[in-house]
């Protein structure tokens, strides 16, 4: 007669033990970690913030197309243009040919040394520069020779990578000049639930030296931070907070729990037969 009274006892241990494993989990209920720029904005501050002009890189590929009141005077500084369709089904060769012209250039792809060979100017140094300074370059060079000459200038290979708990991990290319953190989160798939947001790594490389930021997106200062906006080339790292270890450790635990239970329970119905 006692020996039922034994299952009953190792039946309720085990399940206390499986209701304190599932406590456990369902216990981090609180959402506040979860929820970006938390408390009062200084708006006065925060709605002046910019982003900077992008410096150019080595490596980098350029999109310069020259303009000016003589189209046929400009044609020698700018690389071949790529035929484009137009909407009326026919086709465009130059910018300064057709009304529904969309030009594009195979670009300027920035050396080991920081230069560019230029169509009809030849080398050109560039690493260091924004795309004003460039301008302001071209147009010192060029003014002798163009009536009015003005410039587009743009990045073909503006891209930045995104690791760690991110829903879409991986490398991402714009095709504007900048971006900032949450709309490279947005593009990424957000953060996971086990992201940490007060704590993400900002990469970068300037002038041939690697920096590192800690950017706390709970916060609404980081609107403020020259970090906020993206550089080409920076790669963001969103590292795990503790409830992912803890969780991880919660499940092998449970799985623990039931594997004894498991093995509780063939001993005790053993042992029942087996009398």
């Amino acid at each position: 007669m006692h020996q039922p009274t034994a299952v009953w006892k190792i039946l309720l241990l085990n399940g206390l033990v499986l209701a304190f494993f599932s406590t456990m989990l369902c216990s981090c209920g609180n959402t506040r970690h979860l929820v970006y720029m938390q408390g009062q904005f200084d708006t006065a501050k925060l709605s002046q913030t910019l982003p900077a002009d992008p410096v150019i890189q080595k490596g980098d590929i350029l999109s310069i197309i020259v303009y000016s009141d003589n189209p046929e005077a400009t044609k020698i500084y700018n690389q071949t243009l790529i035929t484009t369709a137009t909407a009326g089904g026919g086709v465009s060769a130059g910018a300064s040919e057709g009304l529904g012209a969309t030009p594009s250039s195979p670009g300027y792809l920035v050396d080991e040394n920081g230069n560019i060979e230029f169509q009809g100017l030849g080398l050109l140094h560039v690493a260091g520069l924004t795309r004003t300074v460039l301008k302001d370059s071209l147009n010192f060079r060029l003014l002798p020779f163009l009536q009015n000459p003005y410039y587009t200038i743009r990045f073909l290979n503006y891209k930045f990578t995104m690791l760690g708990e991110v829903g879409k991990p991986g490398i991402y290319s714009i095709p504007g000049d900048h971006i900032n953190i949450f709309e490279a989160l947005g593009l990424a798939g957000d953060m996971t639930f086990y992201g940490r947001r007060d704590n993400v790594l900002v990469i970068r490389e300037s002038d041939g030296k690697r920096q590192f930021a800690r950017l706390d997106l709970t916060k609404p200062e980081i609107m403020a931070s020259p970090y906020f906006f993206l550089q080409q080339n920076d790669v963001v790292i969103f590292e795990p907070s503790k409830k992912k270890i803890a969780a991880n450790d919660q499940v092998t635990a449970r799985n623990i729990s039931l594997a004894a239970t498991l093995i509780s329970v063939l001993a005790v119905l053993y042992g029942i037969f087996h009398h």
